[in-house]
């Protein structure tokens, strides 16, 4: 198996970081579901229970269906012409496909850092107050309240204060990074998705969010994709593996990168193909 290849994979749970809470509540449960970009099916029968309060990696080749099962979640894939969803996507109980859902709430609820940040060319106060003045709130000193929230929970506070007004386009690639986490937090969120949220990032900026990850999961149920097979074991508790739109195999991180019940997954995670 896995521990008998010539490859060291750390996980959280060997480094003693923080220990896995077997819990049966499920903040987002997939049953059955099959995604399509017009007559092409992106996911096949994808039935998935993600773990509340959990950092959950979803990792797979490119074109797998990580990012598509990813942008089904705050309902992104919408703004697509001509995608189809069949099966149910339950968050909190609530199945977010029918027909009334309220997608503003939603994407309020369910947060998303991409691949690339993304700031506006806006100060690094309008980039996290942007947010929560599209939800309403107007009231200045509120609106500071939650910045400062935002970007300490955020870990960029004390590298910022005393730029607020700065464009946020002048920060480094890491705090643009973590400044999008900040703006992500700041709406309130119950569930942070992560589309390879360190890949154009150097070694020292990943570790500011990875380690920002493992602050974050305290109070937030955070769903990750990455490519990078090490940073999977690192950060995640839970890992789903996925290989042509199918969900191949899901468990403990521990337990899937040291003894997996597939062998396609054990070929994926020792590099044999992907």
């Amino acid at each position: 198996m896995v521990a008998k290849q010539n490859i060291k994979i750390t996980t959280k749970l060997s480094e003693n970081k923080r220990s896995v809470r077997h819990s049966s509540q499920a903040a987002v449960r997939a049953e059955n579901l099959d995604f399509y970009y017009g007559s092409s099916q992106a996911l096949f029968d994808v039935t998935l229970d993600v773990p509340s309060q959990h950092v959950t990696a979803l990792i797979g080749p490119s074109g797998c269906g990580k990012s598509t099962y990813l942008r089904c979640l705050n309902r992104m894939n919408d703004i697509i012409p001509g995608t189809k969803v069949k099966g149910n996507l339950w968050i909190d109980g609530q199945d977010i496909y029918e027909r009334h859902t309220d997608v503003v709430a939603l994407r309020k609820k369910v947060g998303m850092v991409f691949q690339k940040s993304n700031p506006f060319p806006k100060s690094v106060f309008d980039n996290v107050a942007y947010g929560p003045r599209i939800h309403g709130e107007r009231n200045k000193n509120n609106l500071k309240v939650i910045v400062e929230r935002s970007l300490v929970r955020a870990g960029l506070w004390e590298e910022v204060k005393d730029r607020l007004q700065d464009n946020a386009l002048d920060l480094s690639g890491g705090q643009q990074q973590r400044l999008c986490i900040a703006r992500a937090l700041a709406v309130g969120p119950e569930i942070l998705l992560m589309d390879e949220p360190t890949s154009a990032l150097d070694p020292k900026a990943t570790a500011r969010v990875e380690d920002l990850i493992e602050e974050l999961v305290k109070d937030y149920t955070i769903i990750i994709v990455t490519h990078n097979i090490q940073q999977a074991a690192r950060v995640s508790d839970y890992t789903a593996f996925l290989y042509e739109g199918a969900l191949i195999e899901f468990g403990e991180t521990r337990k899937l990168f040291t003894k997996p019940a597939k062998k396609q997954t054990e070929d994926y995670i020792t590099g044999r193909f992907g």
